[in-house]
């Protein structure tokens, strides 16, 4: 048998109770409203986004003979996510698409601080 559980005080219960009387949407709804117009200021601020298929080292002789034609070999696998940067940090993976007969790309995994294994 278990141990009965510790009184709510143990774990501040009186701040629990506080949170709890005003209901959750609405918190979460100011929260979004005060983020967003907090954020106006940078709408318009431009960014360099870039979607990586690969990388390949090579030297500058190596480099020098490549001609039209020739294959370039990446150090991804066919069907590997691709990183896309912003900015020059990496911020996401994702798969190349079609869209309108133009190469494009969908987000599949969102990148947060310290996640990155770039």
């Amino acid at each position: 048998m278990s141990d009965p559980a510790p009184p709510l005080e143990d774990f501040g219960a009186e701040t629990a109770l506080a949170t709890l009387d005003q209901p959750a949407p609405q918190q979460a709804e100011q929260v979004d409203e005060k983020s967003a117009a907090d954020l106006a200021p940078v709408f318009d601020v431009p960014v360099h986004i870039s979607a990586v298929l690969g990388k390949a080292n090579m030297s500058v002789a190596q480099l020098l003979k490549l001609g039209a034609g020739s294959v370039l070999e990446l150090d991804r696998r066919v069907g590997e996510a691709i990183d896309i940067y912003v900015n020059n940090r990496l911020v996401a993976r994702g798969e190349v698409v079609v869209v309108d007969e133009r190469l494009g790309v969908t987000m599949t995994e969102i990148i947060k601080d310290g996640d990155a294994n770039a």
